[in-house]
């Protein structure tokens, strides 16, 4: 037995994948295939602060005492 990859990307309609026009002659109605699904999703993940500061970095002018550093 061989096995032959196919990738592309395709969205679900009505809980069917379309399989692309280029790929159908390959893909017969009576072969047996396996399929991987892999989710394109966005990270749930919370940002600690350290994200925080790296997307919004806090402006200062001069140099902060230990204080004023912590006290902000």
């Amino acid at each position: 037995m061989m096995l032959n990859a196919v990738e592309f990307q395709a969205k679900i309609q009505n809980g069917l994948i379309q399989i692309l026009d280029e790929y159908k002659q390959e893909l017969g109605e009576k072969d047996d295939i396996k399929v991987i699904v892999l989710l394109n999703k966005k990270s749930t993940q919370q940002k600690d602060i350290i994200d925080e500061l790296t997307e919004n970095p806090i402006q200062v002018n001069g140099i902060l005492s230990r204080e004023e550093i912590y006290n902000r």
